[in-house]
């Protein structure tokens, strides 16, 4: 409950200070009118960078004594991701830069959303943040077209296409992205000519998702593998040939089928009983989803991910403590993806001014959760391509790719 009790004590913070559902941050380093750095394109002088974060406090909704945990989670993530993006900004003031940052509920509502663009609330921003789901995104795409603003989708996976915005930054990668890497890990480590890429897919909407960017990407990129599919672990037994190596993906991530299927596989590959040669590669919603640590190790799993915090770098530790310090709780998987984005962006602004966007196909970022590598599609934006494999090893998620 203490995470609770200190989530009570952000609301009222922010209550506090968001009688509108606005909140207005304006970030200075002392001095910094000297210090400006030198734009290689410069257009006009470039003293502040105002930034408008649009994420769902709905502090409308909130009662903090009737709340319920759902409603306390959604709410913990709002205020998480708002902290790291803030601590963000912050540290990118040390290049010298003045920042405004404005911060609008948005309630995840459109009609929220349309009352800020008729106040003209967005219409001086140099960045959108936001919004957070994709809904909000499709309703603020024409506005930023039109008036020629970035804005960041920094959390929803969802495939920029949807939105066919020229002006969308996507931070997070979608399903087809991460099928796209498996698929090309395994053509990387696997010789077509004895080995055979099995697709287990139970043909459900959510599954369908990412067996068919699978499925297309060895059909158009390497059609040489034999590439089969079944709708389970069992039916891909009665098929299964000794002496082939098998590149085994499951397709789904739906427990009650993911859980028997692993460990079907685990009884197959077990050599000491004349098993077969198979490794397995799994759903990337399996890394927030408990399986059997020890049937994934033998199976040497690898799963594709979009982030990973190793809480035992230096960088990690130190934004910890700085975390802890300015905000008195510990921070979320949110508070890190927060910071990148602030960071990133920040630091963008700062080296570059209104001519930020020309760079960020050029600036690589290493950051606390996730590398931002972006790639720019002129009908859907910039997306970020970095895409990372993790294989289950001791006891542990291990980067290898």
């Amino acid at each position: 409950m203490t995470k609770y009790f200190k989530l009570i004590g952000a609301l009222l913070i922010l209550l506090a200070a968001a009688c509108s559902p606005k909140v207005n941050n304006t970030v200075k380093k002392p001095g910094a009118e000297t210090n400006v750095a030198k734009a290689e394109k410069p257009v006009k002088k470039f003293t502040q960078a105002d930034i408008a974060l649009l994420i769902p406090f709905k502090l409308n909704e909130i009662n903090l004594k009737t709340a319920t945990k759902a409603q306390l989670d959604r709410a913990n993530m709002a205020i998480d991701f708002y902290q790291g993006v803030k601590l963000g900004i912050d540290s990118a003031t040390a290049l010298g830069l003045n920042f405004k940052l404005d911060v609008f509920d948005t309630r995840d509502d459109n009609s929220q959303l349309a009352a800020l663009l008729k106040k003209g609330s967005l219409k001086n921003s140099n960045l959108i943040i936001g919004p957070v789901f994709p809904e909000g995104l499709k309703y603020l795409s024409t506005y930023s077209m039109a008036n020629d603003i970035a804005m960041v989708s920094p959390l929803a996976a969802s495939r920029p296409s949807e939105f066919n915005n020229p002006k969308l930054i996507s931070i997070v990668n979608n399903i087809d992205q991460h099928a796209v890497k498996i698929a090309d890990y395994i053509a990387e480590h696997y010789q077509a000519n004895n080995s055979i890429v099995v697709l287990i897919n139970p043909k459900k909407t959510a599954d369908e998702q990412f067996a068919t960017p699978l499925r297309e990407r060895f059909k158009q990129q390497y059609p040489n593998y034999v590439v089969q599919e079944f709708t389970s672990a069992y039916a891909f037994e009665t098929r299964m040939i000794k002496g082939k190596k098998y590149a085994v993906v499951i397709c789904s991530s739906e427990l009650a089928f993911v859980a028997p299927s692993i460990d079907k596989l685990a009884k197959l590959k077990n050599l000491k009983t004349g098993g077969y040669e198979l490794n397995l590669f799994g759903h990337p919603n399996w890394a927030k989803q408990n399986y059997n640590i020890e049937q994934l190790q033998n199976l040497n799993t690898i799963i594709s991910s979009s982030y990973r915090i190793d809480y035992k770098s230096a960088a990690v530790i130190s934004f910890v403590k700085k975390y802890r310090a300015e905000f008195s709780f510990e921070p979320s998987e949110y508070s890190f993806k927060g910071f990148d984005i602030g960071f990133y962006f920040g630091k963008l602004l700062a080296k570059h001014g209104e001519s930020y966007l020309d760079y960020l196909t050029k600036e690589k970022y290493r950051g606390l959760h996730n590398n931002f590598e972006f790639e720019y599609h002129p009908q859907y934006g910039y997306v970020n391509k970095d895409l990372m494999l993790l294989q289950f090893k001791n006891l542990n998620l291990i980067v290898v790719d």
